[in-house]
């Protein structure tokens, strides 16, 4: 997905400043599905008023820079729905951590097994946070969007079943280093 598109989303649910739509990637509700950076937003933006798609409006600040407000046109909204109507891209997961462990024989044993406990460490609060939010939601009595209660319950199940993948499958990594490693010697 394109970082116009993206931006679109954001602005589609209201009114925000480059920033605050940097933020939605960062740590809101768009975390676990795309990166954008300011980099690259800020083009995405200019072109978004260029074609009509949204406004921009000045909020002054005290000593400091006006800051920016931008909002989404009717052209914008339907540009947004267009866009969502299209075929998506086939997902694709990158990982640091599954690059390092591609090298595991390069890596030091304790090294590898770090690695595995911080991750498994990282999904599990991952889906944890999740799976809280989604019952704080449901308790609340606060209504339900499907299609988003739809997408964090894929998000709690893949972070769990990553993390129960690496907790089945940390021994035998682990032995099968140090064999190659004593053949190694």
């Amino acid at each position: 997905m394109d970082v116009k598109t993206l931006c679109l989303a954001v602005l589609f649910q209201g009114e925000a400043t480059g920033y605050e739509i940097k933020k939605a990637f960062e740590e809101g509700p768009f975390a676990h599905f795309q990166r954008a950076s300011f980099g690259s937003i800020y083009p995405a933006l200019s072109k978004l008023l260029a074609d009509g798609m949204a406004v921009a409006e000045a909020h002054e600040q005290d000593g400091r820079p006006d800051k920016k407000v931008y909002r989404l046109t009717q052209t914008g909204r339907a540009a947004f729905h267009r866009a969502i109507g299209q075929e998506p891209e086939h997902d694709q997961f990158r990982s640091d951590m599954l690059f390092l462990l591609y090298f595991a024989r390069e890596l030091p044993p304790d090294r590898v097994a770090a690695l595995i406990d911080r991750y498994i460490e990282s999904y599990s609060s991952q889906a944890d946070h999740i799976d809280s939010c989604r019952t704080e939601r449901l308790t609340s009595g606060a209504e339900i969007d499907p299609g988003r209660w739809l997408v964090s319950g894929f998000g709690v199940e893949v972070y769990r079943a990553a993390a129960d993948y690496l907790i089945r499958n940390r021994g035998p990594l682990l032995s099968g280093l140090s064999k190659h490693s004593q053949a190694a010697e």
